[in-house]
């Protein structure tokens, strides 16, 4: 089962494919979303919102409570039973709740859930293992470490090459490029993927 989460970061202005995905939409993401993608669930406090959206939220949250509306929305999809989950309008905004965001995924990931974060300028996700960049051909791409260490085991089809391994807080990672349809990278450890969206 696919999830959407709708936050209250950037609006997202691209198209978002929901169909068969449940969609649960945050608070004041209320305001770009509605009208523009089908909406499953409200959650949230709606302290941004100001108003009680459509469809009526199950239950309205206080807004002194230990959870984000992401958090809480995330938690519930993977009650679901949800195997994927993309996340929109989580860019910008405050840099707290972004970074929060990016837990979220973490968390997705380690849950066993496949998990991006889709913003106007980047494609954001967490992966291990043979991750194959392909698709991204002529695009700059970024590889952090998430959660610690990551050992570069082999790498293919990129301009620059990468290091045996980047230790967590280093930026080795930053700002490589792309070349060919056949690009893999095969890591030990947890990757943050940052695909910049726009031109090299």
């Amino acid at each position: 089962m696919k999830g959407i989460i709708l936050l209250n970061g950037d609006p997202y202005g691209g198209e978002i494919d929901a169909a068969g995905a449940v969609v649960y939409c945050c608070d004041g993401a209320y305001d770009w979303a509605k009208g523009r993608v089908k909406i499953d669930k409200t959650v949230g406090d709606f302290d941004s919102l100001g108003y009680i959206p459509e469809p009526p939220p199950e239950e309205v949250y206080p807004a002194e409570k230990n959870h984000t509306d992401g958090e809480i929305a995330l938690l519930k999809l993977l009650e679901l039973g949800a195997d994927e989950i993309e996340i929109y309008g989580g860019g910008g905004g405050r840099e707290d709740h972004f970074l929060g965001n990016l837990h979220l995924m973490y968390r997705a990931f380690e849950s066993g859930v496949k998990c991006k974060m889709i913003t106007g300028n980047s494609i954001i996700f967490p992966a291990t293992g043979k991750i194959f960049l392909g698709g991204y051909a002529g695009k700059t791409v970024s590889v952090l470490p998430f959660g610690g260490s990551l050992n570069i085991m082999d790498f293919r089809g990129f301009k620059y090459s990468y290091p045996g391994s980047i230790g967590y807080g280093e930026c080795r990672g930053i700002s490589n490029i792309v070349l060919s349809a056949a690009a893999l990278l095969c890591v030990e450890g947890v990757a943050l993927i940052i695909v910049n969206r726009g031109e090299v």
